[in-house]
């Protein structure tokens, strides 16, 4: 039959041969017209001529690498199963490209993190042969004291920002649980970092370099001969082991205490900055609620904590006066000088043994079990100082019962002094140093983005639901000390205001930073719903409607909102106040930190006592 010359229709998927990008068809599965003038009997034969030698090594090569790219793709399916089917809201894998903001690895912003010398508490731990010795978690805190009586608190919840973590004692409220029918229904938690090395330009550092420069000089004797082959081995500013506990362990606790309200088929955007310590608590805090786990069930957001950049998590980078409009030392100096060489008089006195009836004050001890240096004020402090950093970095430091149980009063009282100063309300920029994260929060219970607000948040991250989301009910966010301290003054927390004096002991007063802000501390502020308004006498339910209330828990014992804003009713016995009301007292809050002026403004450097609102007087 003769060949027709009308032409077959293209066929779909037909591919040009030698197009201009250079491709060459190799092979082609679809259908194709019959060159005209060729037979279906030439085909055969042009089918059917034999392959050369170098045809049939390239067609076996072909099959080969095919088949070895078949073996590569079948594993990553079998070994991304179980990733796949985890449950718990397990995803199987992230975008290829993520932003900086949401990268842990590699840190760009780490700060300063050398290491220190490893622990070996096994060799250096020393106590009673005759008493069965327990690691305590794992430090060695129960070091006798002199002056220590019945019923006193151990010198380690005395120690300020620098005491390991420990609930506080509380803060004027019982705690109460939920009643009937109430559901918790959102948590925001800010944390600390855990257990640290000092940082960087630390005064301990100064003083182990004193000794050092001493060394070959340096007669100490009795408690202090262990000076004579003291070195200075601390590292700077990065955990040590005792801060991943703290962190490891909180996340186990928020773990317990929240973990339902976990949506398992979501990822949540968890908070924290650049610095090695503060990206290192976040993960191991995830590790903790999460498990090993984590990244399945949480991305980090890693906002640059440097100088300059917005960063509401470290809010005095952007608030140039929060470092130099400020007393700096100055009540802190005054009692240092008044607890460790001018003597004092405790507010609770304890019988005193003949070695502090002669000589009543650290520095005078010091320097008369010491010669070939001489002793300042501030190397002795440094030296109390160098005992809370030793025993988180080793688990033990020999510096502890160097000092009485009323010099550690006093060492607890002059870091309350430093921060009332310095980042609460006897700050000039108490308030504007926390404001941002005030901010954040009031916009994640109102549920709204943020633009520019008159403060250090960082818009480009706020403004938008992909890095700050409002369908969470849980949101994890961590911070410093310092910062924390400035949010509950941003908030209003005037509980916190009390002036406290320079140049002697009030005894027990509110702001204690110990219980506020020691390491692995937790701010958890909880949204609860009740079917009905609920007595302030938690006797039972008012006649209402659903209502909504916060609830601050500070190292998991109750912050009264009541003994701060009169609106929330002082009276409540569970601390608690109405949604709508605080959000109502809230408004207010960012006008009155000032913080334009606050960290920008020139006006004159404000001594201690000056300011007492958190704002420039």
């Amino acid at each position: 039959m003769p060949t027709s010359s009308k032409p077959a229709p293209p066929s779909r998927a037909t591919h040009a041969r030698g197009d201009s990008d250079g491709y060459q068809a190799v092979h082609q599965d679809e259908e194709q017209d019959t060159p005209e003038g060729q037979g279906g009997h030439d085909m055969a034969a042009a089918i059917l001529t034999p392959q050369s030698r170098s045809e049939r090594r390239f067609r076996a090569a072909t099959y080969v690498l095919a088949v070895c790219v078949l073996i590569l793709v079948a594993s990553n399916l079998y070994l991304s199963l179980p990733f796949a089917f985890s449950g718990h809201g397990s995803r199987p894998c992230s975008p290829p490209k993520v932003p900086q903001y949401l990268q842990t690895s590699p840190e760009l912003w780490p700060g300063p993190t050398a290491t220190g010398r490893p622990a070996f508490m096994a060799q250096t731990r020393t106590f009673d042969p005759t008493a069965t010795y327990v690691p305590n978690e794992p430090l060695q805190t129960s070091i006798p004291i002199e002056g220590m009586g019945q019923g006193n608190q151990s010198i380690f919840k005395m120690m300020g920002f620098l005491s390991p973590y420990s609930p506080s004692p509380g803060f004027g409220v019982n705690e109460y649980p939920l009643p009937p029918g109430a559901d918790i229904v959102q948590v925001q938690m800010l944390s600390r970092h855990g257990s640290r090395y000092p940082t960087s330009g630390d005064e301990v550092a100064a003083f182990g370099q004193r000794i050092a420069n001493a060394s070959g000089v340096i007669t100490p004797k009795g408690p202090l001969a262990f000076l004579k082959d003291w070195k200075y081995q601390l590292g700077s500013d990065i955990l040590v082991p005792k801060g991943r506990e703290e962190l490891f362990e909180s996340g186990i606790l928020h773990s317990y205490m929240y973990g339902s309200l976990y949506n398992p088929r979501s990822k949540i955007i968890v908070r924290t900055t650049t610095q090695d310590r503060m990206l290192k608590s976040a993960e191991n805090w995830m590790a903790g609620f999460f498990g090993l786990e984590w990244t399945n069930n949480a991305t980090i957001e890693v906002i640059i904590e440097e100088n300059g950049f917005n960063n509401s998590l470290a809010g005095s980078l952007n608030c140039p006066n929060s470092r130099t409009k400020w007393s700096e030392n100055e009540a802190r100096n005054t009692w240092v000088h008044t607890y460790l060489k001018d003597g004092w008089a405790p507010a609770s006195t304890h019988a005193q043994t003949p070695r502090m009836l002669t000589l009543t004050t650290a520095t005078s001890r010091f320097q008369a079990m010491t010669e070939g240096f001489t002793w300042t004020v501030d190397d002795v402090y440094a030296a109390q100082t160098m005992c809370p950093y030793e025993t988180v970095a080793y688990g033990f430091s020999k510096f502890c019962d160097l000092f009485t149980y009323e010099e550690w009063q006093g060492f607890g009282y002059s870091i309350d002094l430093f921060f009332s100063a310095s980042n609460a309300f006897h700050s000039p920029t108490g308030r504007a140093v926390g404001i941002g994260y005030q901010q954040e929060v009031i916009a994640r219970l109102q549920n709204h983005t943020l633009g520019y607000s008159g403060s250090q948040i960082n818009v480009t991250l706020d403004s938008s639901t992909e890095t700050f989301p409002l369908n969470q009910s849980l949101y994890f966010d961590f911070s410093h000390d310092a910062n924390i301290v400035s949010v509950l003054t941003a908030f209003g927390f005037r509980q916190f205001a009390e002036e406290l004096p320079a140049a002697k002991y009030p005894g027990d007063h509110s702001f204690t930073v110990a219980h506020v802000t020691p390491f692995g501390a937790r701010l958890d502020m909880e949204i609860i719903q009740t079917p009905k308004p609920l007595s302030p006498n938690r006797d039972g339910y008012l006649s209402g409607e659903r209502t909504k209330y916060i609830h601050f828990v500070l190292n998991q014992r109750t912050l009264p909102l009541g003994k701060s804003f009169p609106e929330c009713d002082a009276s409540r016995k569970d601390g608690w106040c109405e949604l709508d009301t605080f959000l109502k007292v809230q408004e207010s809050m960012p006008a009155k930190a000032k913080f334009d002026y606050a960290c920008f403004g020139d006006y004159p450097k404000v001594s201690y006592g000056e300011a007492t609102d958190g704002v420039p007087p």
